[in-house]
C-alpha cells in the first residue's frame, strides 16, 4: 500500500522517537535535524533520507512535520529563502507537534495558506517512550479536512487522537495543561518542603493529601520522587519555565491577566536562571527545599 512520504524536522528525543514510530510503520521518511546528529543518523540507518534544508524536505515529501522546542526554532524553519513556506505547495499539509504560542501559530498559518498549504497544531502528551509504540495523545486543530487527510498518519503516532477546532485551539489548550501541571507540581514540592522545615514524614503528609480531593497522578509523580527517589516526569524545569512562560504569554495576547501562573513562573524561572533548568521538574522538592529561606533574585 502507497503510504504519503513524511518530512519530519527535529530530531530530539520526542522526534526521533515519533520517527522510528513512522518507520516500523513504513512510511518513507526525509528527516532534518540540527546540532546532535544522533536522531538523524538512526534514521537513516533505518532507510529514511536527510534533507539539505527545510525546503528542498518539503519540496521532496507529502505531509510536513516540525517537532522543535520553541515558536522562534519553529519560525525559523517557516521562514527564509530556505524555510518550509518556500517550498509549500497547494494542499500540502504542515503540522507543529510542539508547544508554541497560538499568536505566531495563527500568523504561520495564514502565510501558509497563501500558499496554498495547510497548518495544524498537534501538540503532543506523554513520552518518548510512548512514541516509540505509538502510545502519544495528540492534540490535533486547525482545518477540518486537512486533518481527517493526515489522521491515518496521526493514528500511527497516537493512541488518543483528539481535533480540537480551529487552528490554534492545540497549542492554546496544551498551554492551559501545562500551566496548570506546573503550578500543581510547584505547589505539591513546596508543601513537601514546607514539611521538611516542619519535621513532618514526606509520606505521611502525601498520605493525608491523596487521600481527599487533592489527589491528582500529578502529585503523585512528586511523591514518588519526593519519597522513592523514583524520577517519573520527565520534563526539565526549563521547558516548564518555559510552557508557562508562554502561557502568560498568551494570556496577555488575549488582552487578559493571569494571576494564578505568576508564582508557579517566578519559581521555574528562578530555578532555571540559578543554574538548575537541567533537572526534571519532580527535583524542584530538593530545589525548593534549599531556597525556601532565600528570597527571590
Amino acid at each position: 500500500m502507497d503510504r504519503p512520504t513524511i518530512g519530519f524536522i527535529g530530531l530530539g528525543l520526542m522526534g526521533r522517537a515519533m520517527v522510528e514510530c513512522l518507520q516500523k510503520a513504513e512510511y518513507p521518511v526525509i528527516v532534518l535535524g540540527n546540532r546532535d546528529r544522533t536522531g538523524v543518523d538512526e534514521a537513516v540507518s533505518r532507510g529514511g533520507h536527510e534533507a539539505t534544508s527545510a525546503r528542498s524536505l518539503t519540496e521532496e515529501c507529502d505531509i510536513v512535520m516540525l517537532c522543535v522546542g520553541t515558536s522562534d526554532q519553529v519560525e525559523s524553519r517557516i521562514y527564509g529563502d530556505d524555510g518550509i513556506l518556500a517550498g509549500v505547495r497547494d494542499g500540502q499539509v504542515v503540522i507543529d507537534f510542539g508547544t508554541s504560542l497560538p499568536a505566531s501559530t495563527q500568523k504561520i498559518g495564514a502565510d501558509l495558506a497563501g500558499k496554498g498549504g495547510v497548518y495544524l497544531d498537534a501538540p503532543l502528551g506523554r513520552t518518548p517512550a510512548h512514541a516509540k509504540d505509538g502510545l502519544l495523545n495528540i492534540m490535533c486543530a486547525g482545518d477540518a479536512d486537512a486533518y481527517h487527510k493526515v489522521k491515518p498518519v496521526l493514528d500511527a503516532l497516537g493512541e488518543n487522537v483528539f481535533h480540537l477546532g480551529k487552528l490554534g485551539n492545540g497549542h492554546t489548550i496544551k498551554l492551559i495543561n501545562n500551566f496548570f501541571g506546573m503550578t500543581t507540581v510547584c505547589a505539591m514540592s513546596e508543601a513537601f518542603a514546607i514539611a521538611d522545615a516542619a519535621g513532618i514524614e514526606r509520606d505521611a503528609l502525601y498520605g493525608v493529601m491523596a487521600a481527599g480531593p487533592n489527589f491528582s497522578p500529578m502529585i503523585e509523580f512528586v511523591r514518588n520522587y519526593a519519597v522513592e527517589g523514583n524520577i517519573d516526569l520527565l520534563f526539565s524545569v526549563a521547558n516548564g519555565s518555559k510552557d508557562v512562560g508562554y502561557y502568560q504569554q498568551m494570556t496577555r495576547d488575549l488582552g487578559l491577566n493571569s494571576r494564578m501562573s505568576g508564582s508557579a513562573d517566578a519559581t521555574l524561572r528562578e530555578a532555571r536562571d540559578t543554574g538548575d533548568g537541567g533537572l526534571m521538574v519532580p527535583q524542584m522538592v530538593d530545589w525548593l527545599s534549599e531556597h525556601l529561606d532565600k528570597k527571590p533574585q
